[in-house]
């Protein structure tokens, strides 16, 4: 079970916060969209044009991209293309009202991973975004396996070596972000910009960072978990393999 602010939910109750850009020039779907998705447990940024799409992407990483082909001021193939030239993971699926068969195969041999014609059913589209998160990120299973480590992405339950972990919500994120970025180094910014998103441009320092992952270090280790997380000193962490 996950435990939030002192209280115990089941796994079952929470989602992976996995974090959605939506860039769609309508803001009344991009709203319904944000709305939907939020209840699903995802964390939402919205980009209604095409500058605001690309100074993000940028500046942000995302496990998923939803993009309008037309977008007031550019077109959201270009930003597929400045996604793919970034060389992140990132899961892209293309929204557009366009149904030709022309832009479908432009999308797809650009780099996009689906496309979702509108009008569309919000609950098809939650179920696009999983399948896409899970095949980039996890070769498309919804279990998790790394040496005693066990993750059910269905279910949300974390084992080590069989035993069940309690763990925040804030650490499940930062333990699913370690596995998919496994020998990387990743920076405290990077961290806690991907747990607390947007939010973390506020923050006077990343210094909270160190807490959550000795925690997260912590209980892993006491549930007989080998010792991954590692401090990179001066830069942040990695989770190493070997």
């Amino acid at each position: 079970m996950i435990v939030d602010s002192g209280n115990f939910f089941t796994f079952k109750q929470k989602k992976i916060r996995m974090k959605v850009l939506i860039i769609e020039d309508e803001k009344a779907l991009s709203d319904s969209i944000v709305e939907y998705l939020k209840v699903e447990g995802y964390r939402c940024e919205v980009a209604h044009d095409y500058q605001t799409a690309v100074e993000k992407i940028n500046l942000y990483k995302y496990d998923c991209a939803l993009v309008d082909i037309n977008l007031p001021d550019g077109s959201g193939l270009d930003v597929i293309r400045e996604l793919k030239s970034l060389k992140v993971s990132c899961g892209i699926i293309i929204i557009s009202a366009r149904n030709s068969i022309d832009d479908r195969i432009d999308g797809l041999e650009i780099g996009a991973d689906d496309y979702l014609t509108k009008p569309f059913n919000l609950s098809e589209l939650n179920a696009r975004i999983k399948s896409v998160i899970r095949r980039i990120n996890f070769s498309g299973s919804n279990i998790i396996e790394f040496n005693e480590l066990k993750i059910d992405t269905a279910s949300l339950e974390v084992w080590v070596s069989g035993q069940l972990l309690e763990l925040t919500k804030k650490e499940l994120d930062l333990l699913l972000y370690f596995l998919s970025n496994k020998n990387r180094v990743l920076t405290k910014e990077s961290l806690g910009e991907h747990v607390w998103g947007d939010y973390a441009d506020t923050l006077d320092s990343f210094d909270f960072i160190y807490t959550h992952i000795k925690n997260l270090r912590k209980k892993l280790l006491k549930k007989g978990s080998a010792d991954y997380i590692q401090n990179v000193y001066g830069v942040g962490y990695k989770f190493v393999s070997e």
